[in-house]
């Protein structure tokens, strides 16, 4: 540990962060904005295409709200930051993938911030809860996702009753992509990466932007804006460079060479 809550890492396009608060990477208003900021210039630095979140250590990913901060004066309807708790769940426009690399206990606001992921990868021993419901509050944000991510009933029994998923019942209801041993996770993650990040950035931000937005959008009414370039970030990559490159590579039969443009 080096003192810092938030440790970040970059390597070519990629960006690492990494929360480390021993004992239970829990989250307090400091870090939420610091957490924010960093999102926020990922976000906005056109050098950097994929992101990884993970926690320190090997016990915990993030267990969530800091209940010791609370108590100490940390109100719960406080400034969590631009991108509101975690960094994550209120950042608007974020379209650039985003991997969470769940290396152990991941509960209450550390679940929200794993579910704000695009791909989600667990170690072995990751286990998965909502445990807010036991000490009379409610996981808002997870009230809002997570029965859209797995199948409504279970969502509910975790919302309803706090109960633990390890990784393998975690991975089997689709709340992760795929489990890794532990000591491979971060290997996994950063392959991952390296391979989003040699994708075509404008397509990705399409495709981000689109899911985002149509989610609440009946189908035709989505496709009717999509052939309209009404998504800004689907305008672009019809007026850009990339589009034409991606053509004349599959054309030359030759691997495309993206700009971003």
């Amino acid at each position: 540990m080096s003192g810092k809550p938030i440790q970040t890492r970059i390597e070519g396009r990629v960006l690492e962060v990494t929360l480390d608060r021993p004992k239970a990477n829990a989250i307090d208003l400091v870090t939420s904005r610091e957490m924010g900021e960093v999102f926020r210039g990922f976000r906005d630095d056109p050098e950097l295409r994929v992101a990884i979140v993970t926690g320190g250590g090997e016990k915990f990913f993030c267990a969530g709200w800091d209940l010791k901060a609370a108590a100490a004066g940390d109100a719960v309807d406080g400034d969590y930051g631009v991108g509101g708790f975690g960094g994550l769940q209120e950042l608007r426009g974020l379209n650039k993938p985003v991997i969470a690399a769940v290396n152990g206990i991941c509960c209450g606001g550390g679940l929200e911030v794993a579910l704000c992921a695009d791909i989600i990868l667990a170690a072995d021993h990751a286990t998965f809860a909502l445990p807010e419901i036991r000490s009379g509050t409610v996981a808002d944000a997870a009230s809002v996702k997570l029965p859209k991510r797995i199948p409504y009933h279970i969502a509910m029994e975790m919302l309803l009753t706090g109960r633990w998923l390890d990784a393998q019942e975690a991975a089997r209801w689709g709340l992760v992509n795929r489990i890794h041993p532990a000591a491979e996770l971060m290997r996994e993650a950063r392959e991952l990466a390296a391979l989003l990040a040699s994708g075509p950035p404008l397509v990705q931000a399409a495709i981000k932007e689109i899911v985002r937005e149509a989610e609440d959008m009946k189908f035709q009414d989505a496709m009717n804006r999509i052939t309209k370039c009404q998504f800004p970030t689907v305008e672009t990559l019809y007026d850009s460079e990339d589009q034409l490159e991606g053509a004349k590579a599959f054309a030359e039969r030759r691997d495309p060479v993206w700009k971003g443009k």
